[in-house]
């Protein structure tokens, strides 16, 4: 009884540390960005776009994702924030996503939902094109 509960309580410990930590303010994060010499991945998201639910919920919740993003800082925002919205280059659909410096120079953009091992690949053309700092 006492291994059983010892288990489940070590998968419930991995299952809540294998999140991403988002900034939910967009100038935060470009701070952060900024202090701590890291790149920034930006998820344009709008209310009710269910591909960007299933971006969320299928692709960023992966475990192999969540790994490869511990380096960037992240950030989502909403197409209807328009303050927000003026900080970052034109988006024209939903999801949007933005790979940039910490001088928020775009290293790359990508527009749509994309599976795990699709996104896996893009991510890896991003670190190609600029790789990340030790």
């Amino acid at each position: 009884m006492i291994k059983l509960l010892t288990l489940s309580v070590a998968l419930i410990a991995v299952a809540f540390s294998a999140e991403l930590h988002w900034q939910k303010d967009l100038n935060t994060a470009l701070t952060l960005a900024k202090k701590e010499h890291k790149n920034l991945m930006i998820m344009v998201e709008s209310q009710h776009c269910r591909w960007c639910k299933k971006m969320k919920y299928r692709t960023l919740s992966d475990e192999k994702v969540i790994k490869r993003l511990t380096p960037y800082i992240l950030a989502k925002v909403t197409r209807e924030d328009k303050v927000t919205m003026s900080l970052l280059p034109k988006a024209e659909a939903a999801p949007t996503i933005f790979f940039m410096t910490e001088e928020k120079k775009v290293i790359e953009s990508v527009v749509g939902y994309f599976i795990v091992g699709d996104f896996l690949s893009y991510i890896d053309d991003v670190e190609k094109k600029y790789p990340l700092k030790k």
